[in-house]
């Protein structure tokens, strides 16, 4: 149904911009597609698709806002580890031998 109906546009169109009949045929043809436009039948499909779009559209800004927020937060935990000073094997045995003699000692 799409194709036809871009079909039958390009042709309008086309017989438009390629029309020799003058001025006065061009305001027959611009008067019948202002009809059509009009029409109750067209002005349903249109609002349909706005309505479409906008229920559409609104999904987008919130969609958008919760994953910049995760790569935001990711971001933000990899850079805190990435900074997270990393002890020495030294202090690592010096750690675990303090928790040992604690645990022998309680």
């Amino acid at each position: 149904m799409r194709g036809k109906l871009l079909f039958v546009a390009g042709a309008a169109v086309g017989y438009v911009l390629g029309a020799r009949a003058g001025r006065e045929r061009y305001e027959q043809l611009k008067a019948t597609a202002a009809k059509a436009w009009q029409s109750p039948t067209v002005q349903k499909q249109v609002h349909a698709v706005e309505d479409f779009v906008a229920e559409k559209v609104g999904e987008f800004p919130e969609t958008a806002y919760i994953t910049v927020k995760k790569a935001v937060v990711q971001a933000n935990r990899r850079r805190r580890e990435s900074r997270a000073p990393y002890p020495s094997p030294a202090a690592e045995a010096a750690l675990r031998a303090d928790d040992s003699g604690r645990a022998t000692s309680s």
